[in-house]
């Protein structure tokens, strides 16, 4: 996990924060290894764990079904929220502005926010200015891909790991191609 991450999970003042990078860098297993170092940290914590587009569904569903306060009971009494995919959001103002309201609250009880997205905060059209700013006010963390060294170390690992035998030129291609 990040040192960004873990500040956020340890650090006595909670905060937000944003991760960003390209499809396919483990994003959302950092996210997952957040919540699960938060747990340990804190058992009796309630941790909530979501994708944007999960917590549009079920925040459509709650209006329709006329159920908004269960819906805001479920995401504001937490004391770490995930939202994962939060470019999901683009054009989606009425979810926005629920978000914001769920960020407002949460944020006055405390409580820690992360995001993760494919792009950063002031890349992601027709997202509000208001979401923008409070992305932007915590940690910033983009993850760009790892360089070919990286990637024959990590090749080598999951090899060992999985008791397989690959030969040095094996392990390079795969590096190369990943």
């Amino acid at each position: 996990m990040t040192r960004t991450a873990l500040r956020l999970a340890e650090d006595e003042n909670p905060g937000s924060l944003f991760i960003h990078g390209v499809c396919g860098l483990g994003k959302t297993h950092l996210l997952h290894g957040l919540m699960h170092h938060y747990q340990t940290r804190q058992p009796r914590a309630t941790v909530r764990y979501t994708t944007a587009e999960a917590f549009t569904n079920e925040f459509i569903t709650a209006v329709r079904a006329n159920k908004i306060d269960a819906f805001r009971k479920s995401y504001r009494r937490v004391e770490l929220l995930c939202i994962d995919d939060v470019h999901f959001l683009a054009n989606k103002e009425a979810t926005q502005t629920e978000l914001m309201h769920t960020l407002d609250a949460v944020g006055l009880d405390g409580a820690r926010v992360a995001f993760a997205s494919d792009e950063s905060p002031r890349d992601i059209r027709k997202l509000s200015e208001k979401l923008v700013s409070r992305f932007m006010s915590g940690m910033v963390a983009r993850i760009d891909a790892p360089d070919t060294e990286l990637r024959v170390k990590l090749v080598r690992h999951l090899a060992q790991r999985r008791s397989l035998r690959l030969e040095e030129t094996a392990v390079k291609l795969i590096a190369e191609r990943s």
